[in-house]
């Protein structure tokens, strides 16, 4: 029987491929599981044999993370790792029962997203130079990111053949894979087409089919496009945090607040639950009560 250890690899090597995650992703879950397998080891060499583990033994590493202080939402993370992890080992037949099935997980509350005006996005958007390469293929990014609401994760993996400008669509494969069809608006067809013109083939040193390219050729990471647009949103004098996820989050509050049904929002999001997407409407009627007692004449004292 293998042990604990060896299944984890296997785990981590199976969600990687299979489900599509982001390397950040499958990086919380090692570390979170690596956690599991340290407390395991604390109580003995047998309890490293994944069939030894039951429900008790479940709630006893919870009580231990909450000996160490963790906040509820890292909670809530450790476990669904957990979990997940042993619903892969029951699927293989390795244990019968998921010792943390009925863990429950603390109740969480729900987090506003953080999203930008539109006064504030069209700031952002202005900013790269499009008299040089690097501009025209940063404004290029953020007008597809703003346009889309795709994820950073499924930008950087586009290739040219996803981008049909003609056909104002951009073919997404999301989480697990999953294939979805986003639309482009005007300007940014016309973001798309000027770096397509002017600024890829300059970048293109190595005959790559991805869509975004460094300055070196290669595939732009994750990490470079949050720097990027850490760094526009700062020199445009927006103070608070601004990353690819807060474009996501603009997208959709934007169309939600248009007047756009709730339903289609989440297709182009591609979530799986609308219960996702409904986050969203919160934002929208906070806006609007603001909005009402800035301009009522009768709404404050």
């Amino acid at each position: 029987m293998a042990s604990i250890k060896e299944r984890l690899e296997e785990f981590l090597s199976a969600i990687r491929e299979e489900r599509n995650l982001s390397p950040y992703t499958v990086k919380s879950y090692q570390t979170d599981l690596a956690q599991l397998v340290d407390y395991l080891g604390r109580m003995g060499s047998l309890f490293l044999t994944p069939s030894r583990i039951d429900h008790e033994v479940a709630r006893r590493f919870l009580i231990s993370l909450e000996k160490q202080k963790y906040n509820r939402r890292s909670l809530a993370r450790k476990i669904a790792a957990c979990r997940s992890f042993f619903k892969y080992l029951v699927g293989i037949g390795e244990v019968k029962i998921n010792p943390f099935k009925l863990i429950s997980t603390p109740k969480l509350e729900r987090k506003l997203p953080n999203f930008l005006y539109a006064e504030e996005m069209n700031m952002l958007l202005e900013k790269p130079n499009p008299n040089t390469t690097k501009g025209l293929r940063d404004r290029a990014i953020l007008e597809l990111l703003y346009a889309t609401g795709i994820r950073v994760s499924e930008l950087v993996k586009l290739s040219v053949n996803d981008v049909d400008t003609a056909g104002r669509e951009v073919r997404v494969f999301g989480k697990g894979r999953k294939e979805r069809i986003v639309l482009l608006g005007s300007h940014s067809i016309i973001a798309l087409k000027e770096y397509a013109e002017k600024s890829r083939p300059k970048l293109n040193k190595k005959n790559k089919k991805i869509l975004f390219l460094s300055r070196q050729g290669t595939q732009l990471t994750e990490r470079s496009i949050q720097r990027m647009i850490s760094r526009y949103s700062k020199n445009v004098g927006i103070g608070r945090s601004v990353t690819p996820h807060t474009l996501r989050h603009t997208f959709a509050t934007h169309l939600l607040s248009g007047g756009a049904d709730l339903r289609s929002v989440q297709e182009l999001l591609g979530h799986n639950s609308l219960s996702t997407t409904q986050m969203y409407t919160h934002i929208t009627k906070e806006r609007l009560k603001s909005i009402y007692d800035n301009f009522h004449p009768r709404a404050r004292k």
